[in-house]
């Protein structure tokens, strides 16, 4: 266990100097993925390939071949990476990479990092891994001292997330590394939107690593988890052949051998989408910047690529907290004539119910002015098949952050239609020309979500709304928030009178 004393504020953490800078290799275009994307890119200069990952199987099975078929680098940025059978699993295809003697290069952030640093420290002490913990924790068994004591600091976080191969191929989206987002084991499963990227994006992408790896946030993990155990590679290699002979583990590995992704993208035959795609991230100064600026925030740079919506928006947002502005522009563009549609999750699907209160309060203000307000159900009818495992997560909840404007353009991201996205968290995604992404996501809005959501409905009582759901048999009507017990409703009712939207 490392023992760092007792401090406030930031001067707590030790110093960065000898720490070195690094950057993204640019002589990758003899690996196979360069060859590939070359021979591709070709017909389409100066466009990027685009290829969406909704389905978890998808997205998985995509980091995991892309990582088998890495030849010079691997740089991997996350908000979240559980240790777990989908993490373990992926840490092992990571591992045998850099035995290859592929550099690999992650990035962490360290909110959630508690009860990782043994295998953080194995990992790192590898002649080709380096880890770099973003924004840490000096406390680590006793966290919560970090947030009494340096809270301003801590409570911003970068939850970013890419994972990028040989700086050739990327996978950026909404998705942190976790059997939830991949829709394995028996817990709860999410709802998610990732793409695959090749071309000229990818380039943006390994410069906006670069740029958080090389940041006054990022520090070398050693600082924090200490050295690593005498036997640590064989005790983590232990623990990759544990999670090999995981029942959950066998299905994902033979999903893996089947998908034919990456055969597809080496081979040409994919069906990649050649547009343009544009990178928009937070620099990560926003993690030490207390001022109250806009001109650095990822949302006024979506928000200036999107366009001003003139007939459609449509918006999927897991932690949806309009505040004010928000509230207001939305508003507008309804009733300027604008369709604007939500999809977030209900009360009975959320994770983080004290979110959903800054969501609650603005709810009958937007559903009055015409705003279609949908919210996705704890389970979902179809959902057998959509995961890797063999249907047995006991509920779904949605953590896909994207939105459409006019049928024409896309984001997909980790950026969530909240404050703390907005002011707090780091974020990043890309803004992407694709009428075919735009009017799928249209699509999924005029068929599927009336399915796996509740629809909100104004009504002229002194209710304010109701939740409506289709059924086979017809519409079923609840006056109240479904599948929710009163003291949730009270809860929530109660976080919604407190001025804390900013921290939502």
């Amino acid at each position: 266990m490392v023992t760092i004393p007792l401090v406030t504020g930031c001067a707590g953490l030790p110093s960065l100097e000898g720490r070195t800078e690094t950057f993204a290799v640019t002589d990758s275009q003899a690996t196979r993925l360069g060859r590939a994307v070359a021979a591709r890119a070709a017909s389409h200069p100066g466009k990027t390939g685009v290829y969406p990952l909704p389905l978890g199987s998808d997205a998985f099975a995509a980091r995991m071949a892309l990582a088998g078929a890495a030849e010079r680098s691997l740089d991997l940025q996350y908000y979240i990476w559980h240790g777990d059978v989908t993490g373990y699993l992926l840490l092992e295809q990571v591992w045998r990479a850099a035995q290859r003697g592929v550099r690999v290069r992650i990035l962490l952030d360290d909110a959630n990092t508690a009860g990782f640093d043994e295998t953080i420290a194995a990992l790192d002490a590898h002649p080709n891994i380096e880890v770099r913990l973003y924004n840490p924790l000096l406390y680590r068994n006793a966290r919560l001292l970090d947030f009494i004591t340096d809270f301003t600091r801590v409570n911003r976080r970068m939850h970013n997330k890419s994972f990028t191969v040989d700086n050739q191929a990327a996978v950026v989206g909404g998705r942190n590394i976790g059997n939830e987002y991949f829709g394995a084991g028996s817990g709860v499963a999410f709802e998610d939107l990732d793409v695959i990227v090749v071309g000229p994006a990818v380039r943006d992408v390994s410069s906006e690593f670069d740029l958080y790896w090389n940041s006054a946030s990022a520090y070398p993990a050693t600082l924090f988890v200490g050295p690593p155990a005498p036997d640590a590679a064989a005790r983590l290699e232990a623990l990759f052949a544990g999670t090999r002979a995981d029942p959950d583990a066998i299905d994902y590995l033979r999903v893996v051998r089947q998908t034919p992704l990456l055969d597809e993208l080496l081979s040409g035959d994919g069906p990649l989408e050649w547009t343009q795609a544009v990178l928009v991230r937070d620099d990560p100064a926003k993690t030490l910047d207390t001022a109250e600026r806009t001109d650095v925030l990822l949302l006024t740079a979506v928000l200036e690529l999107m366009g001003r919506p003139q007939t459609s928006f449509d918006l999927v947002s897991p932690y949806f907290v309009p505040g004010e502005t928000g509230t207001a522009a939305l508003v507008r563009l309804a009733r300027e004539g604008v369709r604007v549609r939500v999809l977030t999750n209900a009360l009975s699907a959320t994770d983080v119910a004290v979110v959903h209160a800054g969501y609650a309060k603005r709810r009958c203000e937007l559903a009055r002015a015409g705003v279609q307000l949908y919210e996705l159900k704890p389970s979902t009818p179809d959902r057998a098949g959509q995961g890797l495992s063999t249907g047995s997560a006991s509920a779904t909840g949605l953590h896909a952050k994207t939105f459409g404007s006019d049928d024409r353009r896309i984001f997909v991201g980790s950026f969530n239609f909240d404050p703390r996205s907005a002011r707090l968290n780091t974020e990043m995604g890309l803004v992407i020309e694709s009428p075919a992404l735009a009017q799928r996501l249209s699509n999924t809005f005029d068929t599927r979500i009336p399915q796996i959501a509740y629809e909100i409905r104004p009504v002229t009582d002194s209710q304010c709304l109701s939740w409506i759901e289709h059924t086979p048999t017809g519409e079923v009507r609840y006056d109240v928030e479904p599948g929710t017990r009163a003291y949730q409703r009270a809860l929530v009712l109660f976080f919604s009178i407190l001025p804390i939207d900013w921290l939502l």
